[in-house]
């Protein structure tokens, strides 16, 4: 199935090159079709398919898991360790020559086993969350639907194959996050997300089309190594549209408001998309593209702006949330934030924010489930101030999240501090003012995320309890929904330390990941930046627990600014409909009104007339004789009077 060729010799430093696949890296298009089988397979046998669907579906992406474990061990005993497999041709219009292909190397390949590792563990999962949902077949379809167009998306050996991932993406998302839809807010979610994400979207298709329009190509090596030869304006055009792109899959600023409403989805449609898909895919087109982010320094302000501004929006509405599933969407808005800004720095912070999409894949999968559990022994409630002590009822629950919350609030030795403190460090290393202004932002950050999850934590486990009147005794979860529980649990303390010392070595083989920029000292010392870190993280979470250990109001209370705003997602909902929303419904309006009174009223005015005045004539019509000769008679009278009155000159 496809072209296979040998290994071809490595390029000169400086340009991107990538050999070609061969034995058993030259089936690598398994890790798609695998799942993307299992989801047809699904669909078109309909309800015949729900006794077993489900366990077709987490056997795919277990398959693929293994497949991308096999071919991960075959990438390493590579001494180019960038191998690409051609398909066949896809589009060939003119001067324009897309190849279907896919690129398999160091940075696909951790994402592959990220996508597809954390994706069955949360496969393994769904089976038992889902058990009384009368569409679980359709369910899983979709999920793997999802997985498969994920996988396509990292795998893409060009711009127009991660397009069609992209978007793949998006449908499966809007299928996942409206998954029950005759719930209005479900509903209104999926078209939520589908409809922020076609603006991002436009971006990135924008983008491809500019390269094509100046480079002559979309193959990934052909543009990277053509970045030079373009204008800096140029290349600041393209860099901000495939931002544009990224901030809209990864939830950041200004198209984060879709993020926190996908929670309407089941739980597990939550785990996948905020730890394995998706929200990654915006973190993972700026690290592909890092030749053309890194060939402009205002591109990379750009991005390291949008990462921060976006880290505090998620810290700071994340406090003022009280359902558990938004909690967790805002943490992730907020921990995307801290990769955009790794990846917007440049050098090895590309690479530093990588490491730390990998472990919040871990912690961030491990909460989501955790939260699912809760709601499983809790009757599906969400509201945490209605919760309290779980930590006697759900044991393996409390241990497991709070494992993943020791995690994202950088908490040494768990993952979160190996992975989240080097970008902290990595800001306070530009050689400018902005290293203040952008370490500080990372840091202020870093205290809020210790406050507001110890809030959600604490008052979810801890305290008195606070259940309603029909919640008898909750209790844990079965142990098909546990054991990804305890795997997620176990790599939410592993993970960041074994990552961090293994993952920029192994990147630095993609384009440069990784590799150390020299030249740049930070402003303060990595010990001061480290302790800075452990002490504003302790400080949050020291407060949070003071003021939450014994519960909280169940009603609304009066607040501040501050916290208004922050219940309100600091307004940003009410600017996107001032601004988008209310006038798109003025001017859909007009034109109907346009449309009805205008193009349709003169057409319809024009035919009323000439009905009307037909039907007038028509009354002329009689029938009978002594009409005709009377009409007759009148104009004959009428010609006579008018050749009397020329003789008599009254008409000269």
């Amino acid at each position: 199935m496809g072209t296979i060729l040998t290994n071809a010799p490595a390029e000169p430093v400086g340009t991107v090159a990538y050999a070609t696949a061969d034995g058993l890296l030259g089936s690598v298009w398994l890790l798609v079709a695998i799942p993307l089988v299992s989801a047809a397979v699904l669909l078109l046998l309909g309800r015949r398919a729900d006794r077993w669907g489900h366990w077709l579906g987490v056997a795919a992406i277990g398959a693929a898991f293994v497949l991308g474990l096999t071919y991960f061990l075959q990438l390493r005993g590579l001494e180019n360790k960038s191998v690409e497999l051609s398909l066949w041709d896809f589009i060939t219009v003119g001067d324009l020559r897309v190849d279907f292909g896919l690129l398999f190397d160091p940075l696909a390949a951790v994402f592959v086993l990220l996508i597809t590792g954390v994706g069955f563990l949360i496969h393994l999962y769904a089976v038992e969350y889902m058990s009384h949902d009368a569409g679980r077949r359709r369910f899983f379809a979709y999920f793997n639907l999802f997985v498969a167009a994920m996988l396509l998306l990292v795998l893409g050996n060009n711009y127009v194959m991660l397009y069609f991932g992209w978007e793949g993406v998006g449908l499966a998302s809007y299928l996942l996050i409206s998954f029950w839809y005759e719930r209005p807010s479900a509903a209104t979610a999926g078209k939520k997300a589908f409809l922020m994400n076609r603006v991002g979207d436009a971006g990135l298709a924008i983008g491809i089309f500019i390269m094509f329009a100046t480079l002559g190509t979309t193959q990934y090596d052909e543009v990277f190594n053509s970045v030079g030869a373009l204008g800096a304006t140029t290349v600041l055009v393209l860099g901000l549209l495939l931002l544009l792109g990224a901030t809209g899959k990864s939830g950041q600023f200004p198209l984060q408001a879709w993020l926190p409403d996908a929670m309407e989805g089941p739980t597990p449609v939550s785990a996948l998309i905020h730890a394995a898909t998706m929200v990654t895919a915006g973190v993972y087109l700026i690290a592909r593209s890092n030749p053309i982010f890194s060939a402009n320094s205002t591109l990379q302000l750009v991005v390291v702006s949008v990462g921060a501004l976006t880290l505090l929006i998620g810290c700071i509405i994340g406090a003022a949330k009280d359902d558990i599933k938004r909690v967790l969407a805002w943490s992730t808005v907020s921990q995307i934030g801290y990769m955009f800004l790794g990846v917007g720095l440049g050098g090895a912070a590309y690479a530093l924010a990588i490491v730390h999409l990998l472990a919040h894949g871990f912690f961030k999968a491990n909460m989501f489930l955790g939260a699912g559990s809760v709601m499983h022994g809790m009757k599906d409630q969400v509201d945490i101030r209605r919760f309290g002590g779980l930590s006697k009822h759900m044991k393996i629950t409390w241990i497991t999240f709070m494992m993943g919350w020791l995690a994202i609030i950088g908490m040494f030795p768990f993952s979160g501090f190996f992975s989240k403190e080097p970008i902290i460090v990595a800001a306070f290393e530009r050689d400018d003012w902005t290293a203040w202004l952008f370490g500080m932002a990372a840091l202020l950050g870093a205290g809020l995320t210790a406050f507001y999850m110890t809030r959600l934590f604490v008052l979810t486990f801890h305290g008195p309890k606070r259940w309603t009147e029909d919640i008898e005794q909750p209790h844990e979860s079965p142990k098909l929904m546990t054991i990804p529980l305890v795997l997620l649990g176990a790599g939410s303390v592993g993970a960041g330390f074994l990552l961090a010392t293994s993952v920029p070595d192994w990147l630095e083989a993609t384009a440069g990941l990784g590799a150390q920029e020299e030249g740049h000292h930070a402003v303060l010392s990595h010990t001061v930046i480290t302790v800075l870190s452990l002490l504003v993280t302790v400080l949050g979470a020291g407060l949070a627990w003071f003021l939450f250990r014994n519960g909280t109001a169940t009603a609304p209370q009066p607040a501040g600014v501050l916290v208004t705003a922050a219940r309100k997602n600091l307004y940003t909902d009410a600017v996107n409909e001032a601004v988008f929303e209310k006038p798109g419904i003025f001017l859909t309006r007009a034109l109907v009104y346009l449309d009805n009174r205008g193009v349709d009223g003169l057409v319809n005015g024009l035919a009323a007339g000439i009905g009307g005045g037909s039907g007038r004539l028509r009354r002329l019509q009689t029938g009978f004789v002594r009409s005709y000769a009377t009409s007759i008679l009148t104009g004959a009278l009428l010609v006579l009077a008018a050749f009397l009155a020329v003789e008599a000159g009254w008409l000269a």
